[in-house]
């Protein structure tokens, strides 16, 4: 799957996913990544969406077949059990999909922020 073309899904979905303009889309190795308010709560690769899973929802998505990311990075596979794929029934029901974004969403960390400046006497 070419790069436009991932891109192109990572943003339809993330028009269902929040009010335009709320989710941006951005360059994640071969794929992209969704982003809101700073923080990247999932990313689309080859065609797939995973999803930032906390315990609860990695538990729900295993019992719906669903796998971690992974890939091949020098002879061995490596598992990012941080993020899973959407199940199928989670993508074609908007509604399903939106719940488990924001979800996800609370299952991301936020980034840091910078501390205020102190005044030096």
């Amino acid at each position: 799957m070419s790069s436009e073309t991932t891109r192109r899904l990572a943003l339809d979905f993330a028009s269902q996913l929040a009010p335009a303009g709320s989710v941006d889309v951005r360059r994640f190795f071969c794929g992209s990544a969704l982003v809101r308010n700073g923080a990247q709560f999932g990313f689309v690769m080859k065609g797939t969406l995973y999803l930032r899973v906390d315990d609860a929802m990695r538990a729900e998505f295993e019992a719906d077949g669903s796998e971690p990311f992974s890939y091949r990075a020098a002879g061995r596979e490596v598992t990012v059990r941080r993020y899973y794929a959407v199940p199928a029934h989670v993508v074609d029901d908007p509604a399903l999909l939106h719940a488990y974004s924001e979800r996800a969403l609370h299952a991301t960390p936020r980034p840091a922020t910078d501390s205020p400046t102190r005044s030096r006497p």
